[in-house]
């Protein structure tokens, strides 16, 4: 089976606009609607950043069978462990079986502005990971939970709203440790589009495998994937779309440290729009557009979620569901 969803993009779009375009997915057919959880944009003008929890809420009241998540939310600095336990604990009771926990390492961008803290380098980022999903995981299985962590303490710490079920968590990877870890822990794994083809050919997909043999657990993982694709009957409006999201462009040296909106508008504003496109699919032929997401798809990935970059994304979203939906379905699915 193939998953095809449509990633809400919370930097972009306030969070009335953001509901609508969801809500229209799920009554065109897309599988999944995932939303960025952001405390800031990637660009300060013209920029959004609605909170990703209460508006999961809300969509999952207005929806009725889209499976819903985070793409992806950081467990580490702005939250507590427990407060993220809590509030999908609460989202997978409302919303059985549609609820995901998607989850990551973090970027400056978002929690430095936030909490004022000093960013710390991947080797602490990532352990904080992963002592986070261990209590929220025990949160959802066990009662009076006491946790005395390298980060974290609990005392006698209860859930008391929590499916039977506990919610699946994807774990978001860009390089080789996270893969391995997420194919030894989660429900699921996220990366997404437009990088180098060896990246998950050689790096990613293999250390996914590579968990969940050093673990002994079946392959029933969800390889989900953000594809970056800029679809339209207009080719220049299509490459121009790609603008707002410019600073996805720029190099890992060069944003990871970044955590000013104005500094990253600032860097993406020097890019031009040939180097803003690279990381897109654009196109205005459906077959091509098919053509250049299947490499994804045999490289193992089964969900793939659509993020496109243009203001206009009803017209987006009908045209997608048109013209490459049905096709992508009638071969992979």
């Amino acid at each position: 089976m193939i998953r095809l969803g449509y990633k809400a993009s919370a930097e972009q779009f306030g969070p009335n606009k953001l509901l609508e375009f969801s809500i229209l997915a799920e009554s065109l057919g897309y599988d999944s609607v995932f939303v960025s959880d952001h405390f800031q944009s990637w660009k300060h003008t013209g920029a959004h950043s609605p909170f990703s929890l209460a508006w999961l809420g809300v969509l999952g009241a207005k929806t009725s069978r889209v499976l819903m998540g985070t793409s992806v939310l950081t467990p580490t600095f702005r939250y507590h462990p427990s407060v993220v336990a809590q509030a999908f604990g609460t989202l997978g009771c409302m919303f059985p079986g549609r609820i995901i926990l998607g989850a990551g390492t973090g970027e400056s961008l978002n929690e430095v502005p936030a909490t004022g803290i000093q960013w710390p380098e991947f080797k602490e980022r990532f352990a904080r990971f992963r002592e986070a999903l261990t209590l929220i995981r025990r949160l959802w299985r066990e009662q009076r939970v006491s946790f005395e962590g390298e980060y974290y303490r609990t005392r006698h710490a209860t859930i008391y709203d929590r499916p039977e079920t506990p919610v699946p968590i994807y774990v978001a990877a860009a390089g080789a440790v996270v893969a391995k870890y997420a194919g030894r822990t989660a429900e699921g794994f996220i990366c997404t589009s437009g990088k180098a083809p060896e990246l998950y050919r050689d790096t990613l997909l293999p250390n996914v495998t590579a968990g969940l043999q050093a673990a002994g657990r079946s392959d029933g993982i969800d390889r989900m994937i953000e594809m970056k694709v800029s679809f339209d009957a207009d080719a220049a409006r299509a490459t121009e779309d790609t603008r707002h999201w410019a600073a996805l462009a720029l190099a890992p040296e060069q944003k990871t440290s970044v955590e000013d909106p104005l500094e990253m508008e600032r860097l993406a504003g020097k890019l031009p729009a040939s180097e803003t496109a690279k990381r897109w699919i654009v196109s205005t032929d459906p077959e091509e557009h098919v053509e250049r997401l299947r490499e994804y798809v045999e490289l193992g990935f089964r969900h793939l979620v659509f993020h496109a970059p243009g203001p206009d994304q009803e017209r987006f979203l009908r045209l997608y569901a048109k013209e490459v939906l049905p096709r992508l379905r009638a071969r992979f699915g």
